[in-house]
C-alpha cells in the first residue's frame, strides 16, 4: 500500500474509533442510573399499630430512637418472619439490659408481588411492643442515631450487630462519621461484603443523599461516597450462612454488576455525577 493509501486507512480508522468512543460515552450518559424520585404513595409508611398512612421521616430529622433497622425485602414472605423473630429477640434483650435503648424496624417492600408488606404488618400487629413500620415501593428498585441495613433473608446472625456497633464507635471521627461493613471474607473466597451495614446518622445522611444506583451494586457506591468524604470504614467479620430462596442469578446478575460497576466508575471520573454535602432540611410545621 502506498503512503496515500496508508494515510487514507489511518484517517478512516481514526474516524471509526472516534465514532465508537462517542457512541460509548453517549450510551453510558443516557443510560446512567439516576435517583428515582419518590411517587406520592412512597412518601408515606404504614405503622403496624395504626390504621393510617403517616409521612415518611427524612434522615435529616432529629433521631427518635437509638437504632433504626432497615430491612430491604423483595418477595420475602417465606424468610422474613424468621428474620424478624431473631431480630426482635436480640433487640428486646438489649432493651432489657439498657432501659433507655429504643429501636425501630423499617421493612422496605421493594415492589413485591407476594404480599411481603402484609406479612411484615401481620408480624407487627401480633407483637405490639415492636415499633415496626412498612414502606411499600410501587416498583422494584432495589431514622435512629445509628442506622443498620440487614437483609430480609436472615443470612447474617442479627446478634452480630453488637460487634458492628462496638467497632463502629471505636472508629467514629470528630465529625461524627463512621461506617461498619459486615464481611464474610473469613468464610468465602467470592464476594465478601454482605447486607449487614451500620452507619452513624450523619454518615447515612451524607451517603444516601448522593446515591444514584439501585440493586446489587448499591454497596459499591456506598463505599465510594464514604471514601470521598474520608469517613472511617471498618470491616467486621460476621456470622453468615446460605439461606434457600435467593433471588440472585449468578451469571445474569454478575454481568449486570460488571456493567453497573463500569458505569459508576465512568460517571464519577467524567464528573457526570457529582458528590455534594447535603443541605440542611427545613423544619416542618
Amino acid at each position: 500500500m502506498n503512503n496515500q493509501g496508508d494515510y487514507t486507512f489511518i484517517f478512516y480508522d481514526g474516524i471509526f474509533n472516534t465514532y465508537h468512543i462517542v457512541y460509548v460515552l453517549l450510551n453510558y450518559y443516557t443510560s446512567a442510573p439516576k435517583p428515582r424520585a419518590l411517587i406520592e404513595s412512597e412518601k408515606y409508611y404504614l405503622s403496624a399499630h395504626l390504621e393510617k398512612r403517616l409521612p415518611l421521616p427524612d434522615i435529616s430529622d432529629e433521631p427518635t430512637c437509638n437504632l433504626s433497622v432497615v430491612v430491604p425485602a423483595y418477595n420475602e414472605t417465606e424468610r422474613l418472619p424468621s428474620m424478624l423473630r431473631e431480630t426482635v429477640e436480640y433487640l428486646e434483650n438489649k432493651r432489657l439490659k439498657d432501659p433507655i435503648f429504643q429501636y425501630e424496624i423499617i421493612v422496605v417492600d421493594d415492589g413485591s408481588t407476594d404480599g411481603t408488606s402484609k406479612t411484615a404488618l401481620k408480624y407487627g400487629q401480633t407483637n405490639l411492643h415492636v415499633d415496626l413500620k412498612v414502606l411499600t415501593l410501587e416498583n422494584n428498585r432495589n431514622k435512629g442515631k445509628t442506622i443498620l441495613f440487614a437483609d430480609a433473608d436472615g443470612a447474617t446472625k442479627f446478634s452480630d450487630h453488637e460487634t458492628l456497633e462496638k467497632r463502629l464507635f471505636e472508629v467514629v471521627d470528630n465529625n461524627g462519621f463512621g461506617v461498619a461493613i459486615g464481611s464474610r471474607a473469613h468464610l468465602v473466597n467470592t464476594e465478601v461484603v454482605c447486607g449487614f451495614k451500620l452507619f452513624t446518622r450523619k454518615s447515612a445522611s451524607y451517603i444516601f443523599h448522593n446515591m444514584h444506583v439501585e440493586g446489587w451494586i448499591f454497596d459499591i457506591e456506598v463505599l465510594l461516597i464514604a471514601q470521598y468524604f474520608n469517613m472511617p470504614i471498618v470491616e467486621v467479620p460476621v456470622t453468615w450462612h446460605e439461606i434457600d430462596g435467593s433471588k440472585m442469578s449468578l451469571i445474569k446478575d454478575s454481568i449486570r454488576m460488571a456493567i453497573d460497576l463500569l458505569t459508576i466508575r465512568l460517571c464519577y471520573l467524567s464528573r457526570y455525577w457529582n458528590i455534594r454535602e447535603p443541605l440542611p432540611r427545613l423544619k416542618r410545621d
